[in-house]
């Protein structure tokens, strides 16, 4: 069975003027559907950097990630966006809600992008699975940093994407509320089925996940 998700060779440079900096060095790994996967490693090791590569948010030096069967960087701006849409979920530490549009606004958005039917019926479904029917009215000034986080997930999750990525999802947020919404979310992952690719720097959230990819100043120290 092909992995949902192929890296092979992924490597990041950047010019800083007077030389390349290299961010990610000759990255080869497979990620077979259902996993969770966690992307670990110190400060500046390359984690976010290899997730933006590989949702297809980034653009790499050398290598080729594959999606799903599809050569992600065969495609230009628009065919990524367009296979992302059909297939992938985001959450982010600083939750990147609409501030103009409310907690139930934010998660029917992708289903409207979409063209999706009953959108708000959906959308109020997955509000009550986080548990936030009741704040659906609400903007996101008006919630908490944990509320904020549980929208999010619910508009990742809203579409019942076959790839769910999450970037340093709890970084914003304290300890015991981080610890309700990496819950929530590995719940939500089993119900839904979802390959989960998760960036963290907390070891108990990446020993939940299956596996973990380790980077060390842009290697990785573990692939498969």
């Amino acid at each position: 069975m092909m992995p949902i998700v192929r890296a092979m060779g992924l490597s990041k440079q950047v010019d800083t003027g007077s030389s390349q900096l290299k961010i990610l060095d000759d990255v080869t790994f497979n990620i077979a559907e259902g996993e969770a996967v966690a992307i670990v490693g110190a400060s500046g090791s390359g984690k976010s950097t290899l997730l933006g590569l590989l949702a297809g948010l980034d653009t790499p030096t050398g290598g080729s990630v594959n999606m799903a069967g599809t050569d992600l960087y065969s495609l230009d701006e628009d065919g990524r966006a367009a296979l992302r849409s059909q297939l992938v979920g985001f959450v982010f530490q600083s939750f990147q809600l609409l501030p103009a549009l409310t907690a139930l606004e934010n998660v029917m958005l992708p289903l409207e992008l979409a063209g999706e039917p009953n959108a708000s019926v959906k959308a109020k479904a997955i509000l009550g699975r986080v548990g936030l029917l009741a704040r659906a009215a609400h903007y996101p000034k008006q919630l908490s940093g944990g509320e904020q986080q549980r929208v999010a997930i619910a508009r990742a999750f809203v579409r019942e994407p076959r790839l769910l990525f999450a970037d340093e999802p709890t970084g914003n947020l304290d300890s015991a509320t981080g610890a309700h919404i990496i819950d929530l979310m590995f719940e939500l992952n089993r119900e839904r089925h979802a390959t989960l690719i998760l960036v963290t720097h907390d070891e108990a959230i990446s020993h939940r996940c299956g596996r973990a990819l380790r980077l060390a100043a842009g290697r990785l120290l573990n692939g498969a």
